[in-house]
Parts: structure tokens; sequence; C-alpha cells
């Protein structure tokens, strides 16, 4: 590692409260680690008193710029992004406004098809117009951090994420030669679609918060130059939201009218909805593809849980456009992956199909001893998590447990926690689908480090979480030492 362990957050968390009061003038009061999913950006909520902002660390200075441009010229447009109050000289921390806890995809998976829903979506595709019309015609996209342009190479890379991620992981027979200059064909074709505005590239319901009322766009630094008709289809056709087709229709229609009264020269509306049907495809496989590389090879659950939602939307695609895409081999290939077979084994069995296999997951201290098997067959897994680095050797960490966010991201960033998790869940696999199979009953998994208080606790919920939600079974938690853990200064060992 570049910097300490020790380093990596006392100096984050000292330099963003040192950011934070002097932008305030009033020390912050109390510090906490937002959950991250992809991205290396750190975020914190800092708080003092009614004063809030988010504190984002990142040591990649060029994605910072890029997001700092981007800012200034949304905000100058009338486009709703959270001020950054207060950047570090260094340009690897800021501070930026707090838009709350809510995002446009919360409230549709919470309050369902509602009309406030679908006029929020409304809103969203009205300041997507701004974005791409008017902010895109005076974009410098000299200032793009990664790609400038979602040209063909772009495009291809999009294809073949899908095909290396996703498609070559289900064993499904195909042309290889064949499928591969199909997409070169149809990057090509794609690529030469004109206009090309300004792209957000990942316009989709997570990155956009509702905030009094009122939209805000959030995670658009890798913005660039390319076709509006991406963005469109990245919210309209996003997995897990699963928009109903009246209102994707509903909602490219306001997207077309908020175009209109923007003035938009020379935009033919047949030509946009053409182009938007190719790129919703594009969009799909791309999604499938990081479904594939953050669920199936990394073993997020999150992202597990996406694949069945998305094969549905490729399959409804396909239902309604016959025609497209029109590549033989490309369209046998999704055919087959969107089958019902294939939604079926991505999709959580309902809870009269539930396996009656129930996992035990426990966390322990081995200064305390193993716990016993329970259950008539007794036996099962024990992990020994002691050769992963110990977050309680260190102040910041001593005094939490593996069930808080601080450790979590210690663990995940900073230690080889990650590689660890990965062997765990291809061996509890094998036993799990097996047990599945042949309709047992119990198996037990125990985690077991120095003091039963962060490592293994951090694990048994990984795993707990993992089971639950690709085999959709019962998995009981139990932390075995959690009236020993150090939970402050009073309770800590002489």
């Amino acid at each position: 590692m570049s910097i300490t362990t020790n380093k990596s957050i006392v100096q984050i968390t000292g330099i963003l409260e040192k950011l934070f009061e002097e932008h305030f003038e009033k020390k912050a009061e109390s510090i906490e680690a937002l959950p991250v999913s992809g991205s290396d950006r750190r975020y914190y909520r800092i708080t003092s008193g009614k004063t809030v902002a988010i504190g984002t660390y990142n040591t990649n200075v060029a994605e910072n710029n890029t997001y700092f441009y981007f800012t200034e010229l949304f905000r100058k447009h009338q486009v709703n992004v959270p001020e950054v109050y207060k950047i570090n000289k260094d340009r690897r921390a800021y501070l930026q406004q707090d838009l709350g806890r809510t995002s446009l995809f919360d409230l549709v998976i919470k309050e369902g098809y509602t009309e406030p829903v679908r006029k929020l979506y409304h809103k969203a595709l009205a300041q997507l117009a701004r974005v791409q019309w008017i902010a895109g015609r005076e974009a410098d996209y000299k200032q793009c951090f990664a790609s400038k342009q979602f040209d063909e190479k772009a495009i291809m890379s999009d294809l073949l994420y899908f095909k290396y991620y996703f498609a070559d992981l289900q064993n499904i027979p195909y042309d290889r030669s064949g499928l591969i200059s199909e997409m070169e064909m149809l990057s090509k074709d794609l690529g030469r679609v004109q206009p090309q505005m300004l792209m957000f590239r990942d316009f989709q319901s997570r990155n956009i918060m509702v905030h009094e009322g009122k939209i805000f766009f959030i995670d658009f630094q890798g913005s660039m130059q390319g076709p509006p008709q991406y963005d469109i289809a990245s919210l309209l056709w996003q997995a897990r939201a699963q928009l109903p087709p009246a209102w994707k229709e509903d909602l490219l229609n306001g997207y077309i009218s908020s175009m209109n009264e923007l003035h938009v020269p020379r935009m033919d509306e047949i030509y946009l909805r053409r182009g938007y049907v190719q790129f919703v495809l594009v969009r799909l496989l791309q999604v499938l593809g990081s479904y594939g590389f953050r669920g199936l090879l990394q073993h997020k659950a999150h992202f597990i849980t996406s694949i069945g939602p998305a094969l549905k939307n490729l399959n409804l695609f396909l239902s309604d456009h016959p025609q497209t895409p029109s590549y033989p081999e490309l369209r046998t290939l999704l055919e087959k992956l969107s089958s019902p077979e294939m939604q079926e084994r991505y999709t959580i069995s309902s809870a009269h199909e539930k396996p009656t296999l129930s996992v035990q997951v426990c966390s322990f201290s081995y200064k305390a001893g193993m716990p016993k098997p329970t259950g008539p067959h007794g036996g099962g897994y024990v992990f020994d998590c002691r050769g992963i680095l110990n977050p309680g050797r260190y102040a910041a960490y001593k005094y939490l447990t593996g069930n808080d966010e601080m450790v979590r991201q210690f663990l995940e960033r900073e230690t080889r926690m990650p590689d660890f998790m990965n062997y765990v869940y291809a061996l509890v696999s094998i036993n799990v689908e097996d047990y599945i199979a042949r309709g047992f009953e119990q198996l037990s998994v125990s985690f077991g480090c120095t003091g039963g208080q962060h490592r293994s606790v951090y694990a048994a919920n990984q795993l707990a979480e993992y089971l639950k939600t690709r085999y959709n079974i019962d998995v009981p938690v139990t932390h075995c030492n959690d009236k020993k853990w150090v939970l402050g200064e009073e309770n800590a060992e002489a």
C-alpha cells in the first residue's frame, strides 16, 4: 500500500474535518462513512449542529478536476447538482452539499409507480435535455478525464464487456468469430450516429437525488461527448426500476417535448427514436456485463439480484423489437440468454419454492474458543480470519465492529478480505447447492478471529447476505462474542 493503513483513515478524515472547519468556521462534531460501491472515492457525512456537508476523498485528481469542471458548467446552465463548497490544495479532497439520503430509485422502489414519482422522472429528463443540448454546446471535452467520446471503440468495449463478463460465463455455445464480426459492424454503425452532444454516461435513478422536492444529479464525472439517446435508454430501461412500458413511452415523449422547448435545431424526432432503440440494446448489454463482473466474479450480492430483472428487460426488448438486433448470431445468443430458463436461474425462488436448507453462520473469538457444532449432522465450515490485517490494531477502528461501515470499507479496500471472501463463497456454494438438491436442512459456517469483533463479524455478515440473496434460504447469524466487544475505552482491556 502506498500509505499506511493507519494514515489512510486518520489522515483522510482529518483533512476533511479541517476543510469543514475552514469553510464553516466550526468544528466537526461527527463524521460518518457513507456506503460506496465500485468507485475508489470515499464519502463522509460531516456534521456540526445543523450544519452538514459531504466530504469526498479521491486520489484520482484528473477525475476530480473533471467533476469540478462539469459542476461549474451545469450550475451555470441551471442544472441542479450539489454545490462544491471547498477544495483542498492537492485537489484530492473536497466538501460538497449534502442532498440527503433519498434517490429517485429509492422512491420508485418504496412508493411504486405513482403520479408524484412519474412527475419526478419527467423533471429528471427535462434537466437531462438541458445538460445535453444547452450545457453540451459549451462543453470542453478535453476536460473529460477518461474517454472523451462514446465512439466506435467505446461501443465495442461495452459489447466486449458483456461478452466476456456475462455471456461467456453462461456456458451457452455460439460462433465466437461470427459474434465478434457482428459486434464490430454494430459498433461501426452506432459510432456514426449524430448528433454527438454531452452524454451523462451513467444516467440512472440511483444517480438522481430528490432533495426538498427537486431533483439533483450526482456522479457525472464520467460525462463525455456522445449520442443523447444513450442517457434516455439508461434511465428508462434501468433493470431494477422495471418501469412500465406506458411510462417509458410517456417519458420519452416528455423528453422530446423538453428538447423542443429548448429550440434544439435540426433534430429529427423519427431519427432520434430510431437511434434510441439501438442504444437501449447497447445499454442493456453493458449493464449485463457490469452485473456479471460485479456479481458473478466479485460475488457482490446486490449485483447478483439485478441479473434476473436485467434478463427480463432484455427479453421484453427483443419481443418488442423483432428486427433489433438485425445480426443473426447476436440475436440468437441474446434470445438464449434471456430465455425463461435463464431468467429463472437468476430469479429468487418464490416463498412456496423456498429450499428447506438453513445455514447457521456465526462469528467467534479464538480467545474464547471455537463454538460447538449444533444440529443433527454436526460439523460444517470453520474459517480462520486471522490472516487478514486486523482493524482493531488501529485507534480509528478499535471501538467499532464488523457491523460498522468504516470497518467494512477498511477490510474491503486495505486488506485481502475480498480475496478471502471469494474463496469462501466458492467453497460454501458447493455444499449449499448439493444440500439443496438433496433436501438437507442444516449447514453451519463459522468465522473466527482474535477478538470476534471485526474481521469475523464482517465475514459472517457478508456470507449471510450472499447466501440469502443467491439461494433464498434462511441464514441466521450469531455473533458469539458480542457481549465482550470493546465499544469504548471504559471496556478496553488493561
